[in-house]
């Protein structure tokens, strides 16, 4: 099949188009710059400018683009974090509803769009987003298809939890502390902590694409959430490093503001519009998905 992709450049942009590409599909990328390969097409999200002709007849759209949110939200950085996503959601909606052939479109979202801190709740598809910046923020991300919708479209919101993979950013900077022996839980460890290996993510992703039956809102995570203490307690021992340094909660608020409730509030979702479809997880508890990703 032929996807284009947004977001290439970034960790699960290249992985996915290797993925893809190692099998045989066509992946064009978009860039905003002047194109240098012939796999390249120009773009201007801030400005919502994509020839539709451009795209020729793709078959998927896939939007991976955004600011990373682990970073103190400035004001300046909140809006960021919003346009980076909405933009390019919107620029690819409208383009999609434009071509005479509508691509299935599929964009990253995420699990913080559930809320802050829902406790032992089990969160589905179906649940209601929450209150906060990010639930606004993904309001507003998934909102942005809309046009394609509109236009006859499939359109997915892809509500990713952490993707587990050794060269992954996100899982470097939790790893670091137990890579040195200072690694413990997050606050009181007691908060589901939603992740997925990358081997997972992708054929989540894949999975979406070529299975007509499937529309708004995936959750992508494990289908056996686990805490962030059964987190930490598994990958201590997948790396063969103490966790006996538990990071207080006042001290995560003190260094990351707002954004530490991503990492202290407890989202228990689970996968269950993937597995109604029959999705297979690869790596279904946290322990398989950490061995793949620190393989």
């Amino acid at each position: 099949m032929k996807y284009v992709l947004a977001g290439a450049s970034g960790f699960l942009g290249k992985a996915l188009t290797r993925d893809l590409v190692a099998d045989g599909h066509q992946v064009l990328r978009l860039v905003r710059r002047t194109p240098s390969t012939p796999d390249e097409i120009s773009w201007d999200p801030a400005a919502g400018e994509l020839d539709p002709a451009s795209l020729g007849d793709p078959d998927i759209l896939v939007n991976l683009a955004g600011a990373n949110i682990g970073r103190p939200w400035t004001p300046t950085y909140r809006n960021t974090i919003r346009e980076s996503r909405v933009s390019t959601t919107a620029t690819l909606a409208t383009a999609a509803s434009q071509l005479d052939r509508h691509p299935v479109l599929i964009t990253q979202s995420g699990v913080g769009g559930y809320g802050t801190d829902l406790g032992d709740r089990i969160l589905t598809e179906d649940s209601e987003l929450g209150e906060g910046f990010l639930s606004d923020v993904v309001r507003l991300w998934e909102g942005a298809l809309e046009p394609a919708r509109a236009a006859g479209s499939r359109v997915a919101a892809l509500r990713t939890g952490v993707v587990l993979d050794r060269r992954a950013p996100a899982f470097q900077l939790l790893s670091l502390p137990f890579r040195v022996g200072l690694g413990g839980r997050l606050g009181s460890g007691r908060q589901y902590f939603p992740v997925v290996s990358l081997t997972d993510w992708i054929r989540a992703v894949r999975f979406v694409a070529e299975n007509d039956t499937i529309n708004g809102p995936v959750n992508v995570a494990l289908p056996t959430p686990a805490t962030n203490s059964e987190f930490t307690e598994a990958l201590a021992t997948a790396l063969n490093r103490p966790a006996f340094v538990p990071v207080p909660a006042f001290l995560m608020k003190a260094a990351l503001g707002e954004f530490a409730w991503e990492l202290l509030g407890s989202k228990r979702a689970l996968p269950t519009r993937l597995q109604s479809a029959g999705f297979p997880f690869h790596h279904p508890t946290v322990t398989t998905a950490l061995s793949a990703a620190l393989a």
